[in-house]
């Protein structure tokens, strides 16, 4: 008697989301209409290595301790000595390095999009996964990069999110030397511990900051009109209202202003400054975004972020590359609205099929595959139904996967169509065909 096949029991792995149909084919959508948002603004797809290696990654200087490595199962001795990779962890590093290795056949401004997954050692949880995709959008260029990339950027995040019909998009927008002169006038050497502690205002409250500042050798003084500086939220008129303290700060008053000012095009409040956006990245110069959404209180943070950087490829190459951008958190977003507010995603069909193709008569078959093929080169997807059986089968097919229609060829040149909502049936000329 031969031996029972063991059989191994599949199981999901942690923070490694993989959807049903249904599910990837409104994933599907809303990345179309993210690259077509994209694009509109004349910005171009690359796509670079999953892998990087270690070195390049650590050029950064700042890196997730969680980066996953990898390593051939089956390495020898030259496996050892070839350089250690590792699954990149954002997408900013891998454009750094890809825009100096590419430098000499590029246009500047360079403006670029890239929608990829990413690795993280992350602890997973809703909204918090280990592997997921990001949609970055960077413009950057050679010695100077005009302000009114700025404006364009959060503009077109903007435009992005409205239309996925997930409801209001709030853009919280402010910069970075506002804060960092206020620092400088105050004899401050080293902000980076002042601008991290902003950074956690809204998590940990205003009390427990001012104790982190007093503690980076603030006296109670300086970390009061920090802040009161933090605490400003408005319009341009509210920006241009606060009193500068050196000329950095007065660059950065001005600077958001102007974005300001060419975002009033947008409904109001969409986009406001709010000076306790101030990224716990040190790379970024000016500009910084955050953006909320408002009728998802499930979303917690901000769904997409960024702002400008004065030399972010600087470790690849002897060149001076300002630029701007910013990343939408992709499947942390999508993960969120699946699981509290599924009817924002339109989730429905199985099958992106417009037809159900099927006949009982064996003698059809060539027929019905002429007709699939006719009905495809205008453009419609066709799904042929291959088995013939009860003529139930095939219509609890089509409804289980919300095939809309279902074509019965006659001949050469018509067909029968049923529409799956209505029970209409009507004969038509293939060619003349058009869905409802």
């Amino acid at each position: 008697m031969a031996e029972k096949q063991k059989i191994y029991k599949p199981k999901a792995i942690s923070g490694f989301p993989e959807w049903l149909p249904e599910e990837r084919i409104a994933e599907q959508r809303w990345f179309d209409h993210i690259r077509k948002t994209f694009e509109s603004y004349g910005f171009c797809s690359i796509e670079t290595p999953s892998v990087e290696e270690i070195d390049v990654l650590l050029a950064k200087g700042e890196v997730d301790k969680e980066i996953y490595v990898l390593e051939r199962l089956h390495k020898d001795e030259e496996s050892d000595k070839e350089s250690r990779l590792a699954l990149h962890f954002d997408q900013t590093v891998p454009f750094a390095r890809y825009t100096a290795q590419h430098f000499n056949d590029l246009v500047f401004p360079f403006k670029r999009y890239q929608m990829q997954r990413v690795w993280r050692g992350e602890r997973p949880q809703m909204g918090r996964m280990r592997e997921f995709y990001q949609c970055d959008i960077d413009v950057i260029n050679v010695d100077n990069l005009p302000l009114s990339f700025d404006a364009e950027i959060a503009s077109m995040i903007y435009e992005t999110l409205e239309g996925l019909n997930i409801g209001r998009v709030q853009l919280r927008i402010s910069n970075r030397k506002i804060l960092l002169g206020l620092i400088e006038s105050m004899g401050v050497t080293d902000p980076v511990p002042v601008t991290r502690a902003v950074d956690k205002l809204e998590k940990i409250g205003e009390e427990e900051v001012q104790n982190i500042l007093i503690e980076e050798g603030l006296n109670a003084d300086q970390a009061s009109q920090v802040l009161a500086l933090s605490k400003i939220k408005g319009g341009a008129d509210d920006i241009r209202a606060i009193k500068a303290e050196n000329d950095k700060m007065q660059d950065g008053i001005d600077e958001l202003a102007f974005v300001l000012d060419n975002l009033a095009h947008l409904p109001t409040q969409a986009a406001i400054a709010d000076l306790t956006i101030v990224r716990g990245l040190d790379y970024y110069t000016g500009t910084v975004y955050e953006t909320q959404l408002l009728d998802i209180p499930e979303y917690e943070g901000s769904v997409c972020s960024g702002g400008r950087y004065d030399d972010l490829a600087g470790q690849y190459i002897n060149k001076h590359l300002p630029g701007v951008g910013i990343s939408i958190g992709f499947s942390r977003l999508f993960d969120v609205i699946r699981q509290t507010h599924p009817d924002k995603l339109g989730i429905g069909p199985k099958s992106p099929a417009h037809l159900l193709l099927y006949t009982e008569d064996k003698d059809k078959a060539a027929l019905a595959t002429k007709t699939a093929q006719t009905l495809r080169g205008r453009g419609f997807n066709v799904e042929v139904y291959h088995t013939v059986k009860k003529w139930d089968k095939h219509f609890k097919y089509a409804k289980s996967k919300m095939i809309p229609t279902i074509c019965y060829p006659e001949d050469e040149q018509t067909a029968k169509f049923k529409d799956m909502a209505t029970g209409e049936e009507t004969i038509q000329n293939i060619s003349d065909w058009n869905q409802s």
